[in-house]
């Protein structure tokens, strides 16, 4: 396992890993099934990197973000092709939180929740950009 590996909780984790395979392109790595048809982890491989789901167990106090009314952060994908990527989120469920566009800091970027309130940057490199530039335009837009 890498230094960091994420580990989200999803309503429903089997329906989750079909849905992040069709929307995301993950390839499901292996599980941990209890019993009565439940499963514990799912482990998906985005890539190089590797995310684990697992359900929600409400009396133990594991809970997904529908059940928190949503999530402060976001996984972010890159992609070499990041306009497919991005329709094929859409055409699967996802819903826009920011519009894909190209950013200051030399991506084409945007930002999608997907049907378990999970939070996705779907980004691709177009360009280096130096760091006082970077810092310059974001204090243009976030204020400084």
């Amino acid at each position: 396992m890498a230094t960091l590996t994420p580990h989200l909780v999803v309503r429903d984790v089997v329906s989750a890993a079909q849905w992040y395979e069709k929307a995301l392109g993950a390839r499901e790595a292996g599980r941990i099934p209890l019993p009565g048809d439940r499963v514990l982890t799912i482990e998906l491989a985005f890539g190089d990197s590797t995310v684990m789901i697992a359900d929600e167990f409400p009396g133990q106090d594991i809970v997904s973000p529908l059940a928190l009314g949503g999530t402060y952060g976001a996984l972010v994908i890159a992609t070499d092709d990041v306009d497919t990527l991005w329709q094929r989120a859409l055409d699967a469920g996802a819903q826009v939180f920011h519009p894909l566009a190209d950013t200051f800091w030399g991506e084409r970027h945007g930002q999608v929740i997907d049907p378990f309130g999970h939070r996705w940057g779907l980004s691709q490199h177009l360009r280096d950009v130096p760091p006082e530039e970077v810092a310059r335009e974001a204090a243009k837009v976030f204020g400084g």
